[in-house]
């Protein structure tokens, strides 16, 4: 029966070896994917620092911010298209309403 607890041993501690090296395998891979995160993460925000932006003129950032397109003049009357003002779509035209007609014909 000595041979029985011998091998029960052996097997047991043959085992033990492999948990172990999964446990090191395991240990290595998320070590290496905090690694690169990391260096990902450095790379991208070395990369999305902006850089000041060099104006013509060395105008002041008050002047630029308050110029406007040559000869356009805000409108007297307020309209309610944003972007129609902006310049993405066209306006719509300031037509009047069609009168409504009456119901006896």
């Amino acid at each position: 029966m000595k041979v029985y607890r011998t091998d029960k041993a052996a097997a047991e501690r043959q085992q033990a070896e492999q948990t172990r090296q999964r446990v090191r395998v395991g240990m290595i891979g998320l070590a290496a994917v905090v690694l690169l995160i990391g260096l990902a993460s450095a790379i991208f925000s070395s990369v999305n620092q902006e850089q000041p932006v060099a104006v013509a003129g060395s105008a002041q950032p008050e002047v630029v911010a308050n110029m406007s397109a040559p000869g356009a003049a805000p409108s007297a009357t307020p309209t309610n298209e944003p972007l129609a003002e902006m310049g993405v779509t066209p306006g719509a035209a300031n037509t009047p309403a069609p009168a409504a007609t009456s119901g006896t014909q």
